[in-house]
């Protein structure tokens, strides 16, 4: 074989096939979910809308359950969008805040069956299908309610105590349902409970809550996706009460409660959004398969509940990242990708109890036209470095990497910062990682102290120091792959969005001339403002991580970039969504008018019918052309 001449050609300037235009045309897979016939239907976002995507059992093939609505749940960050059930599919649809059903079998419309106030979101039926749960927000007031699943009734609320409520879940006798739930000051991941209620069902009319007893969780304990047993008698959850998030069953019969995982690996996920999952039961009830976060990468396993045996299940080499597993009788499903391989809808056998390694995974969705090879794509390093205090700091490194190119001497570095900031880099398929490596950047995603997957105790590390170790972290582990010799030094900059946009202002502001440059996505400028006009979801979120107002006045000043804007020199760009409601507008805009006033080289794009995130194809056209010309001109040729 012959081997292939790499051109020469200076880091930042190589030609890469991966334009802004391609990369704003992929779908996003969100979620999947089986049908008791062994239909599968998942949600994939596209440019115009959330459609709903059916793949029917007799081999035909998939198509949209219908054209016109959007499904979305809006409750805080949403999530939550579906649910599935004796062929029929629920949806919160985007516009209206209304719960629709249609059914799977196609030929009919898709039908409203509760009214369009506030948002809605975890339509879940009952598995006779005569009942649908539900959570609504309503100003400011969250609820759990339930409707006929015709809508022939008007809903009711079983219960609106608490501020938030969380993935409700039905009993197998109908008569029983578990749910989350949280109140202020709390994030979900700091303190929640999970309750068990028994249902009363009058001869008319709905059901009500008669009785309900918390099984687990407290104000700093976590507690993550109930789901009971195919026999009723096991009700599943994950908690951190021991440090990790690890999976447990409640024997409803005798009281028993028993860790079923002992890792120290994180079983769960942080709740920024409705309907997440990490785990299922067997059909048979023998066994839960789960999925494992360890060091960036996570694994599919398995677990027998009677002698408590784990074993991996090997999906692909290809695939480091699982979400959003499914499990019936029918099989696996999940959506997986990996630093080399865009997002895909994959389904599985049950392996039984003999498994097989390999499990055969079949792929039924891709995100992309995967016109590339996975060679065009760079591949991560999990790193490690010690952060000011002596601690251990985690990452994921990226190299420059294009097939057809290379360079002289030491790629400049992008230093990329999560959102969140409560999130986490992970080894999964990342276009805008890949964008950059594709054109001659190394990146450094820094899983800066506070981040999840490396415990509780890292990740309450921020409590009191946001601002502080997130842009420590970031510097210094760019300091360390300057000292490998792995980037140059001279030639760094430094890119986030939300909280990582904030860490990127803070960072400008308190190591003035280390970055040659920014780029801030939405980034948060004033922590008072935050604290006014963010959502209800996150708003005593800054309670922890700085502290309640007005004690904390102080600090709040401290860590708001407005008030230290003059320290900012070095050149910065700003992106931001007019609709953004999780960090309004306003707190860039008076961040720009000091940069005017001041003279500091920045560009600052608006982007209308954009919110916290952005998604027109439009609009991520337009962001990378910037963005890469932004990067040329202050980190490539300055």
């Amino acid at each position: 074989m012959t081997a292939i001449v790499k051109t020469q050609r200076p880091y930042g300037l190589w030609e890469s096939p991966l334009s802004p235009a391609s990369l704003s045309k992929d779908l996003r897979l969100s979620d999947v979910a089986w049908d008791t016939d062994g239909s599968l239907i998942w949600l994939e976002r596209r440019p115009d809308r959330a459609a709903l995507v059916l793949q029917p059992t007799n081999g035909q093939a998939l198509r949209d359950l219908n054209s016109q609505y959007s499904a979305a749940g809006h409750l805080g960050y949403g999530g939550g969008d579906f649910g599935v059930g004796s062929g029929w599919v629920y949806f919160a649809e985007a516009g209206s805040g209304r719960i629709y059903r249609q059914p799977t079998s196609g030929g009919a419309p898709a039908q409203p069956i509760a009214p369009g106030f506030g948002s809605c979101a975890c339509p879940t039926p009952s598995p006779d299908g005569r009942w649908l749960l539900f959570l609504r927000s309503y100003e400011e007031r969250d609820s759990l309610e339930i409707v006929d699943a015709e809508g022939q009734q008007w809903p009711q609320k079983l219960i609106a105590k608490d501020d938030f409520y969380m993935q409700p879940t039905w009993h197998p006798d109908n008569r029983r349902i578990a749910w989350i739930a949280w109140n202020h000051p709390n994030m979900p991941w700091d303190g929640a409970e999970l309750w068990l209620g028994a249902l009363e069902i009058p001869a008319s009319g709905l059901p009500i809550l008669k009785d309900k007893v918390r099984v687990a969780g407290d104000e700093r304990t976590s507690v993550f996706q109930p789901q009971f047993s195919p026999d009723g008698r096991l009700l599943a959850y994950v908690s951190d009460a021991d440090g990790w998030q690890q999976l447990y069953v409640h024997d409803l019969v005798s009281g028993e409660r028993r860790q079923l995982t002992h890792q120290p690996a994180e079983h769960g996920l942080p709740a920024w959004i409705q309907g997440l999952r990490t785990y299922g039961f067997d059909p048979s009830g023998q066994r839960i398969y789960f999925l494992r976060n360890q060091n960036h990468l996570v694994s599919l396993w398995q677990i027998d509940l009677k002698s408590g045996d784990e074993l991996r299940l090997t999906v692909g080499e290809e695939y480091t990242h699982l979400q959003q597993i499914a499990v019936s009788p029918h099989g696996i499903a999940l959506i997986a990708s990996g630093s080399q391989t865009p997002p895909r809808v994959l389904t599985l056998s049950l392996p039984g109890d003999h498994p097989i390694q390999p499990v055969a995974a079949q792929v039924v969705r891709r995100s992309s036209s995967e016109e590339f090879a996975p060679d065009y794509y760079s591949h991560p390093q999990t790193v490690q470095w010690r952060s000011k205090d002596g601690g251990p700091v985690y990452g994921l490194y990226y190299p420059p990497h294009h097939p057809a190119y290379e360079s002289q001497g030491r790629p400049p570095l992008i230093v990329r910062v999560h959102g969140g900031p409560t999130s986490q880099a992970m080894a999964s398929f990342n276009n805008d990682v890949q964008f950059y490596t594709n054109r001659g950047y190394a990146v450094l995603e820094v899983n800066f102290r506070g981040s999840t997957g490396f415990g509780r105790a890292y990740r309450d590390l921020l409590k009191g120091n946001w601002g502080v170790y997130d842009v420590e972290d970031a510097v210094s582990g760019a300091q360390y792959l300057v000292a490998e010799g792995l980037v140059d030094g001279q030639r760094l900059a430094i890119l986030g969005g939300s909280a990582g946009g904030y860490t990127v202002l803070k960072a400008l502001e308190d190591y003035s001339g280390f970055f040659k440059a920014g780029i801030c996505l939405y980034g948060i400028t004033n922590q008072f403002i935050l604290a006014l006009e963010t959502h209800k979801f996150e708003k005593h979120y800054n309670d922890s991580l700085l502290g309640p107002l007005p004690e904390a006045a102080a600090l709040y000043r401290e860590r708001s970039p407005i008030f230290f804007a003059d320290h900012i020199r070095d050149p910065l760009a700003l992106f931001q969504g007019e609709e953004d409601t999780a960090v309004p507008r306003s707190q860039l805009d008076a961040l720009v008018e000091v940069l005017r006033r001041r003279g500091v080289p920045h560009i600052y794009h608006v982007y209308p019918g954009e919110g916290h995130g952005f998604r027109k194809p439009e609009t991520l056209a337009h962001y990378y052309r910037e963005v890469e010309r932004f990067l040329l001109q202050h980190v490539i040729f300055a």
